[in-house]
Formats: structure tokens, C-alpha cells, sequence
């Protein structure tokens, strides 16, 4: 759904300046070559060090490492929220701009974390204007531009001297968070949960949210996962760490509880394609955790 004509065109004088301020300003160009970057996926939030900052914990498929990426509080929610497939009542302000991109046709494609400056992250949006032939990149916080790519269902890739300098931070995970890998979002499997949903009386993690390859094979929110890889996941951290832990080169095998059946499923470790969220909160997926 466009936006109505008023707003489309104030929507669109407001990108158009910003775009020319860009340029007028001197765009910062990306610190490293987009072929040389990996795609990750967002796998959940967590806390830099004991009590520190919160920190953005991003999948890199084909390794057992997850990266964190300094991010704010405010960044924080809307990426736990992205994670669960929900929406706030009223738009936040990545939603919002997420909805003015498409309001005015024009497509958020990649954001990048290309470069790590005096400890300061540096990010990169790029964006597919409709009529130009090139894509756009406009300067960014990684923090905002990873929240937004959340929203937007765009890719994320993070260059290799991020990922080497990120894997010096200490983190630690928080298992009462909504965590997600393959495409799949899981949450505690607590015991009002288990009631509501009808959920056995078996250790495992709630599903969420699905996306990508999962979905596509029938999984659904309020699924239980009993087992990765073989292993019980009592935990959402857990469970990220039994995906990270899948042998290079082979998928991960999930087993899982759905109304009343257990089924089995092979997924790929890549990163699952991007989906962007409804619009129409009514329409947002997921279970409220």
C-alpha cells in the first residue's frame, strides 16, 4: 500500500534532500570491497562484558563464531521485536523509515559494517532508488542500519577486519531473549506458554517466527523444538550454540513437535534470505512471548 499523495510527496522531497546533502556533504566510501564482506544473520542481542553496553549478536555461517557489534538500547528492543516478528503498536522510528523507503519506492537492498574506527563501528546503507541506474550509499551508525535492515528485509554483510576486530569483544548471551538462527525464532517455552499453546511436557525451545527455508517446509510459531543435531536445546542461547556447532559443510537437523506430531527437518547453515515484516501490524506474525 503507497502512502497517501501528500505525504508520498513530502516523503519523497525529504529523501531527495537527504540525498543531495549526501552528495553535497561528500559520501565516505566503503572502507573494504562488498565481494570481500560475509552475509550474516542477526541472531539476538546480548551485553557487552558484565553489565555493559548492549552489543547486536551476528550469525556468520560456516563457523562457530558469533559477532557482536556495539548497538544502543533503543536499537536493542526494535531488533528483539524484529527477531519475534512483531511490531510496536505504533511505528518506531526504524519502522518508520522503513515504511517511507517503500512508501516511495525505493528498495533498502544491503547495509554494510565495513570498517572499525578509534573502537567506533561504521556502517553503510544501500539503496536502490527507482530511476537511477546506480544504488545509493549513505553513511550510518551500524546500529541503525542493521534495526533497519530488519524491518526492510534487507541483507547484511560485515567485512573481514570487522569480524576479526568483533571477536575481541566479550559478550554474553541472555537466554530469556528471543534468539534466532536459520531463519528460525525461538523463545523460552515457559509454563503459561506451554498451557495456551497445548505444548507436551518435553524440554525444548518455542518457536516464534519462521522465515526462509523453514517456513517453506511447513515449521510454524508455537512449534517446539526437541532436538538440534541430536542435542536438547533448554535455551534460546542453546540452541544457537547446537546451530553453531553443525560440521562445516553439512546442514543442521532439527527435530521438532507441531500440533500433536513430531516431524524432522534439514537446513542449510547459510544465511536464510531477508523477509520483510507487515506493514499491517493486525498481519504480524509470531508469538507474543
Amino acid at each position: 500500500m503507497r502512502l497517501p499523495l501528500f505525504w508520498r510527496y513530502l516523503a519523497i522531497l525529504c529523501l531527495a534532500g537527504l540525498l543531495l546533502g549526501v552528495h553535497a556533504a561528500g559520501a565516505r566510501e566503503l572502507a573494504a570491497e562488498p565481494d570481500d564482506m560475509v552475509e550474516v544473520e542477526i541472531a539476538t542481542v546480548g551485553m557487552a562484558g558484565f553489565g555493559g553496553p548492549p552489543v547486536v549478536l551476528l550469525r556468520e555461517p560456516g563457523t562457530q563464531d558469533v559477532i557482536p557489534i556495539f548497538i544502543g538500547p533503543n536499537e536493542a528492543g526494535a531488533i528483539l521485536r524484529g527477531l519475534g516478528g512483531e511490531r510496536a503498536p505504533r511505528p518506531m522510528t526504524h519502522e518508520l523509515l522503513g515504511d517511507v523507503l517503500s512508501g516511495v519506492e525505493v528498495t533498502l537492498e544491503r547495509i554494510y559494517v565495513d570498517a572499525i574506527v578509534d573502537n567506533t563501528f561504521l556502517g553503510m546503507l544501500e539503496l536502490r532508488v527507482q530511476g537511477r541506474e546506480e544504488t545509493v550509499r549513505i553513511d550510518s551508525r551500524p546500529s541503525d542500519a542493521i534495526a533497519l535492515a530488519l524491518y526492510a528485509g534487507a541483507s547484511i554483510y560485515v567485512a573481514p577486519q570487522v569480524l576479526e576486530a568483533a571477536r575481541q569483544i566479550e559478550y554474553e548471551g541472555l537466554d530469556d531473549q528471543v534468539v534466532a538462527a536459520l531463519g528460525i525464532s525461538v523463545t523460552p517455552a515457559d509454563d503459561d506458554l506451554r498451557e495456551a499453546l497445548g505444548l507436551p511436557d518435553r524440554e525444548g525451545v518455542l518457536v516464534s517466527d519462521t522465515r526462509g527455508p523453514a517456513a517453506e517446509a511447513g515449521m510454524e510459531p508455537g512449534a517446539l523444538i526437541l532436538e538440534v543435531n541430536g542435542e536438547i536445546p533448554t535455551t534460546p542461547m542453546q540452541f544457537l550454540d547446537l546451530v553453531r556447532d553443525t560440521p562445516r559443510g553439512e546442514d543442521a537437523l532439527l527435530r521438532y513437535w507441531q500440533e500433536g506430531e513430531e516431524h524432522e527437518l534439514e537446513l542449510s547453515t547459510e544465511v536464510p534470505p531477508p523477509r520483510t515484516l507487515p506493514r499491517d501490524r493486525r498481519e504480524a506474525p509470531g508469538i507474543q512471548a
